[in-house]
């Protein structure tokens, strides 16, 4: 009797009921490789969305959108599923966007300050950023003002949407790596190279007071929404908080880390510097949680923070390309990876497809709409598995997919 190749069978419950089919072997492997690993979760080993450090993070408001730039592209994606919506080549090492939801500003290595319109990703504009390269950018919460920090210690106004240029302000040294508006637009605080931290009152640009912020640069400042508070950071002096307009040094947490956001309330402080994000209460300063932040096959430095608009995510970014989302208050990590799968590394799993347009990146054994094209990676080689809903009745359903 002539050798035949083992048959194998799945199971699948449709709405008729239970159903057995003849797979072959390899697909069948395939689906139940898929099945048996778990999701990303929380734990991204070598998901990546950047293939260089997560520069810049910004939510739109609402929290449906965040933007991540590392310096060479910008990444769009849609929350809290994850789906990569857009890749744009254009810098972004600071991201800002306005609280209207349709403008991204972005500073770039490349001496300019550039305007992108949301969420379609366009580019409008290409400002010439004074002094050499732009390092920071910021948006008043009236959205008709942007500021930028350059690499020499510059600091430009710029009237929104138009792009128009107002003022430059100089008289500090070093990159400008942080700027802040407060939310009366009253007042910038900008996180200086000369380890300091300039006060200017707007909008005409005066300096007001000049803070002694670190021992060396200063890389983050953040102001708290009433505009009584402000926290800097840099990398061997740990987190300050001053009081406003006044600046009062009030605390040092010397634990914290150098990429700091507040909260919309202005009771919560995130800051990352290690390979964790730390949370803090405000205006005590008092430790609340350590998450513990963005996995990678070599874990490195927490580089960007945010916090969205509406106060429930906070997403982080390392220096290896790894961008984590947790919810607030409570800091549960989303089990949403963030993940381009050009910049992962060759033996992480996930599931990407394709849906109107836009690509969704999810773990392994994930449900994928019907309807999806699968061009995933759960499976090492040429094969390939999804599984998908097909959703309504009572039974629900499931089909598994597998290239030909």
């Amino acid at each position: 009797m002539k050798d035949e190749a083992p048959r194998v069978y799945a199971i699948q419950r449709g709405r008729s009921g239970w159903k057995l089919s003849r797979r072959d072997l390899a697909a069948a492997a395939a689906v139940a490789g898929a099945a048996a690993m778990p999701g990303c979760g929380p734990n991204c080993r070598g998901v990546n969305a950047h293939a260089g450090p997560v520069l810049g993070l910004a939510f739109a408001p609402g929290g449906r959108l965040l933007a991540s730039g590392d310096g060479m592209t910008i990444k769009l994606w849609s929350l809290p599923e994850g789906a990569l919506v857009k890749t744009i080549a254009g810098g972004g090492v600071s991201l800002a966007i306005s609280p209207d939801g349709r403008l991204l500003v972005s500073a770039n290595l490349d001496a300019t300050v550039k305007l992108w319109s949301l969420p379609d990703g366009a580019l409008l504009k290409s400002l010439a950023a004074e002094s050499g390269k732009a390092y920071s950018v910021a948006i008043g919460a009236d959205g008709r003002l942007a500021a930028s920090g350059s690499q020499q210690g510059a600091v430009q106004l710029w009237s929104l949407p138009d792009g128009a240029l107002l003022k430059t302000l100089t008289g500090q040294w070093g990159y400008v790596n942080s700027v802040a508006i407060s939310r009366d637009g009253r007042l910038l605080a900008s996180a200086n190279g000369d380890s300091t931290v300039a006060l200017w009152s707007l909008p005409d640009g005066t300096l007001l007071k000049t803070l002694k912020g670190s021992f060396s640069s200063v890389r983050s400042v953040a102001i708290s929404p009433d505009g009584r508070l402000l926290a800097s950071g840099g990398p061997y002096s740990g987190i300050k908080l001053w009081s406003l307009p006044d600046g009062t040094l009030l605390k040092t947490m010397m634990r914290g880390g150098p990429h700091l956001s507040i909260s919309p309330d202005g009771r919560l402080l995130a800051s990352g510097d290690t390979k964790d994000v730390k949370l803090w209460s405000l205006p005590d300063g008092a430790l609340v949680k350590t998450l513990s932040g963005p996995i990678s096959d070599h874990a490195r430095w927490v580089s960007s923070t945010a916090i969205s608009p509406d106060g429930k995510l906070l997403a982080a970014g390392n220096e290896a390309g790894a961008i984590k989302l947790w919810w607030l208050p409570d800091g549960q990590p989303l089990p949403e990876c963030l993940m381009d799968v050009e910049a992962s590394t060759t033996d992480a799993r996930g599931i990407q497809y394709t849906r109107g347009g836009a690509s969704y990146t999810q773990g392994c054994g994930s449900p994928v709409p019907a309807g999806a094209v699968c061009t995933c990676n759960c499976v090492p080689g040429k094969l390939c598995s999804c599984v998908s809903h097909t959703g309504g009745g009572g039974g629900g359903g499931s089909h598994y997919w597998h290239p030909n």
